[in-house]
């Protein structure tokens, strides 16, 4: 397929204006921090958008994507690693079971949200049921999920603890970088860089994350399948959405909107995405959603495994 083809100097030029900036807006809130601490925080959550778009810039190296090189995609994915604070070889194991099973009722767990079908929530406990709620709760989704996933489940190969040296080093390389990262940010700056400018940027860039994760697949007329019925294309073409958003935003998330296309050829660079868009645009009408349309889908939590589609509570006790 042509638009497998990664070009070297789009690919230098994308990571350029993405690294770049980011650092120049990082150097100004440092700047300006002895002026205006609360300028320098509106900065640092400005920053975020830049960080969301290294992370996918990583998320196309770990699908071998961005760079002809795969040695080149990995040492650019370990490194950025660093400033997402995500171990590359670990996140790009388990990004590619997500892959695999995605929309499989039946081999949920892995680089999943957890999601249960209106069935399974009846007949689980009242306990388990409240625990389920409050996982599906958009302030933990958001607000509290972020957080544990990238600052504290990140540090340990969870999900692989067994699988080989490899994803041990990964985690815990990643962590010393991190760690000498903040090291130099507390010898050179103090703590308020850290709590005013870091920390911001980290935490905005990792809820914009998951956002963008959920609305991928978590939308009303998404698709699952217990196993034999489970084909990985329709679940691709059929349990991804198709974002739109603005142009602003969809340069900052780098195209992640056309999720479909990218679950049934995952080796697309981001920025070929469009191009597939514009030259098949039977894609631009399938499993569309719009930013307003995506507000909704938080409040969807269960599988209608009769309806075919995603419900809320209320309805599934209806």
């Amino acid at each position: 397929m042509k638009y497998r083809t990664p070009i070297l100097s789009r690919s230098l030029f994308e990571l350029s204006v993405t690294i770049l900036p980011f650092l120049l807006i990082w150097t100004l809130a440092w700047l300006l921090i002895s002026v205006s601490p609360w300028l320098s925080l509106c900065l640092a959550l400005l920053n975020a958008g830049f960080l969301v778009r290294i992370f996918l810039i990583q998320h196309d190296c770990g699908h071998a994507a961005f760079f002809g090189s795969r040695a080149l995609n990995d040492w650019t994915g370990r490194i950025l690693g660093v400033l997402t604070l995500t171990p590359y070889d670990v996140w790009r194991r388990t990004h590619a079971i997500h892959h695999s099973t995605t929309g499989n009722l039946d081999r949920r767990g892995v680089g999943d949200i957890p999601t249960m079908t209106v069935s399974e929530f009846q007949a689980k406990s009242r306990l388990q049921r409240i625990v389920y709620r409050a996982l599906r709760n958009p302030l933990f989704l958001f607000g509290i999920a972020p957080f544990y996933i990238f600052f504290l489940q990140n540090r340990l190969p969870v999900g692989l603890m067994r699988s080989g040296r490899i994803y041990w080093a990964s985690a815990l390389l990643t962590n010393a970088g991190i760690a000498g990262t903040l090291a130099l940010l507390w010898v050179f700056g103090g703590l308020q860089v850290i709590l005013l400018i870091f920390l911001p940027t980290t935490l905005f860039a990792s809820s914009i994350g998951m956002w963008l994760f959920y609305v991928q697949h978590q939308f009303e007329d998404t698709e699952w399948d217990h196993e034999p019925d489970w084909v990985v294309q329709n679940a691709a073409l059929h349990g991804s959405s198709y974002y739109v958003l603005p142009p602003v935003l969809n340069w900052f998330t780098a195209n992640i909107g056309a999720h479909h296309v990218h679950h049934l050829a995952s080796r697309i660079p981001f920025y070929r995405l469009s191009e597939v868009l514009r030259e098949h645009d039977m894609l631009a009408g399938i499993q569309r959603i719009t930013l307003l349309d995506s507000l909704r889908c938080a409040r969807l939590h269960l599988w209608d495994e009769d309806a075919r589609r995603l419900v809320t509570f209320a309805e599934a006790k209806a």
